[in-house]
């Protein structure tokens, strides 16, 4: 069994195309923010590209709180952003969540044989829900979508922490493994979140606790993973428990 790191729209598709176990990373904060949800005790996360689709399925799940950020800030309309912090008011209620990359790039990613979230706050926990698969896995920095450019320096971090925490063989993405692994063991993970560029345009909407929160390695076990399509969007809902 082999792990490969590849970010982005390339991931996704290396894991559909190569019937590999595909987990999204999107470190700041959708991956973060979806595994407290269901930690929080949510039912159901309805997962939405675009913020036109997350208000029409609104309409259908009136019940459901509207969670989700564009440009870091909840879209008008929404109960909450895409904050971890603020996932205790999902107990007991359906969510529907749409952010400008990580829920694009669940959606980008199905068709894989499982398609889970993670990061750093359930990294040992999803390391063993993908693991036991025994299937190639694609560790997907989720990148900035639109951007191919960007610098996603927390999302690389979060995909190695994983792989580490795996004990993972590395197949593709070997040499940028190499370079996160040997950064994370001279700063450690929360400096490489806070001197992200990604995390100094959180810190200039006022956010930068969520920056410290989404640093910290494996608060939950909780493990966000694609349970199906829906009308809207995609189910996601709590992985079983893998045992070590």
């Amino acid at each position: 069994m082999t792990w490969h790191l590849i970010e982005g729209e390339k991931g996704c598709a290396y894991a559909r195309e190569n019937d590999c176990v595909a987990v999204i990373v999107d470190a700041l904060r959708a991956s973060a923010t979806a595994a407290m949800l269901l930690h929080a005790g949510a039912v159901d996360l309805q997962m939405v590209r675009d913020v036109d689709g997350a208000l029409e399925a609104k309409i259908a799940m009136p019940d459901a709180l509207l969670f989700g950020e564009r440009g870091g800030l909840p879209p008008e309309g929404f109960d909450f952003g895409n904050s971890p912090r603020e996932a205790e008011h999902a107990k007991g209620r359906r969510v529907i969540f749409t952010t400008t990359t990580g829920t694009g790039r669940l959606v980008d990613a199905y068709g894989a044989p499982e398609v889970y979230m993670g990061t750093t706050v359930n990294a040992l926990a999803v390391a063993r829900a993908a693991s036991a698969h025994r299937k190639d896995v694609v560790l997907i920095p989720a990148g900035l979508a639109g951007d191919p450019e960007f610098d996603a320096q927390e999302d690389w971090v979060a995909a190695v922490a994983i792989a580490l925490v795996a004990d993972a063989a590395i197949g593709e993405g070997a040499a940028n493994y190499r370079e996160w692994k040997h950064l994370i063991e001279l700063d450690g993970v929360a400096k490489l979140f806070e001197t992200a560029p990604h995390a100094a345009k959180l810190e200039a909407i006022g956010l930068s606790d969520d920056v410290l929160y989404c640093a910290q390695m494996n608060l939950t076990t909780a493990v966000p993973i694609v349970l199906g399509k829906t009308e809207h969007g995609l189910s996601v809902g709590l992985a079983p428990s893998a045992s070590a």
